[in-house]
């Protein structure tokens, strides 16, 4: 399949793009507005920097770099492009009207060639792999500098590029500037066809996180309230459904041992917290929910995370916490927020998102993979009870995020050379 095709099909799914919208609209109120933009008709200044960053996850890793970018150029106009509410959620109050910001158009040739002749990048930054044939041809002919910053290319997607290199690999080769996070995905890139000298190993910029001082005492205040100061708590982070009850089992277990044990889990995505709040209730368990403020109490057995932009703050509450999207088949979530407030951390087999980054964790014996409820609740339980084991692993997670630091650094100056 080459572009053309490609962009023939999309249209011809123009109907069910519709329909997509419409459902998550059903679900979240988020996505019932704003579809002007999401088919380009939306009236935009000309900028000098476009930066497209997807989501939450990937929003808040590039924000340390915009903002290094921004620093750098004081007469350069950003625009910062997100897919969901949540990342632009997380633009809004990074950036507020610093920066003009709207969704990136779906990729269909008529809203992406309107979108690049209003805005009129000189530089375009693409977070991570999101990356849409239509949007790199169309970018690259209006002789945009293209950058791939943080390059995250697992196996699974280098072998779904590969299937299709007529699409994939003519929009591979458009990119100027490729920055990926290990050695293993460059050689990725390299196997598809790209030239080794556009691509670079910097590391991952999630590794460059810093923890908010006023989140950790706002944790440190919230277990003093809940009277849970010397009760075992765990998160469940980023989890959907399909998880909700192996979770729930595990906390069950864990509760025939300490029975003041607390689980905060924290669904993915908004749309979800109120199936996980009937889930909780269904199973039994005691509940309260944070978007209710309802009292945490020595009856409280699940908090539910159900608002936005907490759980880091969350993580910092807990001792050990579950990365959520890995007992399902989703590819995973950052499992290095709660590595870096010192928790040993627990994946499922699903993880291939965050491959290396999980190595990492792993060998150094921060980080985890179980496959069910049971393994879960075992090496909870082993932790709580092993306060050996259980220092051995907040140590060594600490230990890698700080080892790994520097990303943010490598990549600002290979982007900012490309910045004239």
């Amino acid at each position: 399949m080459n572009r053309i095709v490609y962009s023939f099909f999309l249209y011809l799914m123009f109907p069910l793009v519709i329909l997509y919208l419409a459902f998550r609209a059903i679900k979240s109120v988020d996505y019932r507005h704003r579809w002007s933009e999401r088919f380009g008709f939306t009236k935009l200044m000309p900028t000098d920097v476009l930066i497209h960053c997807v989501s939450m996850g990937e929003t808040l890793a590039a924000i340390p770099l915009i903002k290094q970018l921004m620093t750098a150029h004081p007469d350069d106009t950003f625009t910062i492009t997100t897919t969901s509410p949540t990342g632009s959620a997380e633009v809004l109050k990074a950036f507020g009207d610093t920066v003009q910001h709207c969704y990136l158009p779906f990729d269909f040739s008529y809203a992406i060639k309107g979108f690049l002749r209003q805005i009129q990048p000189k530089v375009c930054i693409i977070m991570e792999t999101e990356l849409w044939p239509n949007l790199v041809y169309f970018a690259a002919r209006q002789q945009v500098t293209l950058i791939l910053a943080n390059a995250r290319l697992s196996q699974k997607s280098a072998n779904k590029y590969a299937k299709k290199r007529r699409l994939a690999v003519p929009m591979l080769n458009k990119l100027n500037l490729i920055t990926v996070q290990t050695q293993r995905e460059a050689e990725r890139f390299i196997d598809l066809g790209v030239e080794a000298q556009r691509i670079h190993v910097c590391g991952s910029v999630k590794f460059d996180l810093t923890i908010d001082p006023i989140k950790k005492q706002q944790a440190i205040a919230l277990r003093a309230e809940w009277h849970r100061v010397n009760s075992p708590i765990w998160v469940a982070g980023s989890v959907h459904p399909g998880e909700f009850e192996a979770i729930l089992t595990a906390h069950k277990q864990l509760l025939s041992h300490f029975p003041d044990a607390l689980l905060i889990m924290a669904p993915r995505h908004p749309e979800q917290f109120n199936l996980a709040a009937i889930t909780v209730t269904q199973s039994g368990l005691t509940l309260a929910r944070r978007s209710m403020n309802d009292e945490v109490n020595a009856k409280t057995q699940v908090l539910l995370g159900d608002t936005m932009g907490e759980l880091v703050m969350l993580y910092g509450a807990a001792d050990q916490a579950f990365i959520g999207g890995t007992l399902i088949n989703n590819g995973g979530h950052n499992p290095l927020e709660p590595a870096a407030m010192g928790l040993p951390v627990y994946v499922g087999p699903n993880h291939w998102d965050f491959a290396e980054i999980t190595q990492l964790l792993a060998d150094a014996g921060a980080l985890t993979c179980i496959s069910s409820a049971d393994e879960l609740a075992q090496e909870l339980q082993n932790k709580f009870t092993d306060n050996n084991m259980y220092q051995s692993a907040s140590t060594a997670a600490l230990a890698v995020v700080e080892q790994n630091r520097g990303a943010l650094l490598k990549q600002f100056t290979l982007i900012n050379k490309l910045i004239v």
